[in-house]
């Protein structure tokens, strides 16, 4: 199958997916979400792949989800104001649908990050089985400072309570080795050596029968699926669509529409002193 959006590769019995939108920051549009989807399913089919990988091409794994401005149709300007609450349910909940693909995969998948890895970039790692950082990856929530929260909701169950409150209630980033310490991440190892130690522990999936990778995945999904991670996601598909209806997510929305993306999210971070409007500093 030809892709657009990403580039998709078998060897040596693993599938790598690379989110292929370099210009973007692979900020992930609608398209690409939908081909990481199919990429995952051809993958699955096919008897060649014992394990995936996902990485992202550039400067980083992924922004976050793609936030540049459609345009509305003449006489409609005004049609977000009218959607329901429901109906952000609806498309918020398809969105996570994507990404739970990743949890109900048959094969384990291996998330490689480095660079930014931003809001909607947690929604997809935080399905994956396992997460190797570059030490000076950064990872990050900065959408809860002006339009609602992660919907994956997987990092209670990951971090704990506390630091779960401290990366949501501020929108602070953490380090590679930071993300590592608090159990956002799986390990942390230099960026010079992130390529291979990704190799490494794909290279040993290769070599494991694919019906004990799969039972042994489904038995530690289904430990949290009983302390409720998908009743915990549900609920913040439900919070993000009501927050949406505020009025500051709604001037957020308007002031994307004016001023476009990169000006609208300088504006956000720079009383924060961070992410696109300084060097990252120690806390």
């Amino acid at each position: 199958m030809a892709y657009e959006t990403i580039l998709y590769d078998v060897k040596d019995r693993v599938a790598t997916i690379t989110l292929n939108r370099p210009e973007k920051m692979n900020a992930l549009s609608r398209k690409l979400q939908e081909e990481v989807v199919a990429a995952l399913k051809e993958g699955e089919a096919s008897p060649e792949v014992h394990c995936f990988i996902i990485k992202g091409a550039g400067r980083c794994f992924s922004a976050g989800y793609d936030l540049t401005p459609q345009p509305r149709p003449e006489g409609q300007e005004h049609m977000a104001r009218r959607r329901s609450i429901t109906d952000d349910i609806a498309n918020l909940r398809g969105t996570v649908e994507r990404w739970q693909t990743i949890w109900n995969l048959r094969k384990p998948v291996i998330a490689q990050v480095h660079g930014y890895c931003l809001a909607g970039g947690n929604d997809l790692i935080g399905v994956c089985d396992i997460i190797i950082a570059a030490e000076d990856a950064i990872f990050g929530h900065p959408q809860v400072r002006a339009f609602g929260l992660n919907m994956v909701h997987t990092e209670p169950f990951r971090m704990g309570p506390t630091r779960s409150k401290y990366m949501l209630l501020t929108g602070f980033n953490l380090s590679g080795v930071e993300a590592s310490q608090w159990g956002l991440a799986t390990k942390a190892v230099p960026k010079e050596h992130l390529e291979a130690e990704v190799q490494r522990i794909a290279g040993a999936m290769a070599q494991i029968p694919p019906a004990l990778l799969e039972v042994n995945k489904f038995a530690v999904n289904r430990a949290f699926e009983i302390m409720g991670i998908r009743q915990a996601t549900q609920a913040a598909i439900e919070f993000d669509a009501i927050v949406h209806f505020e009025d500051s997510c709604r001037e957020f929305q308007e002031m994307l529409q004016r001023e476009g993306v990169t000006r609208t999210l300088t504006r956000r971070d720079a009383p924060f002193n961070d992410y696109r409007t300084a060097q990252r500093k120690p806390r």
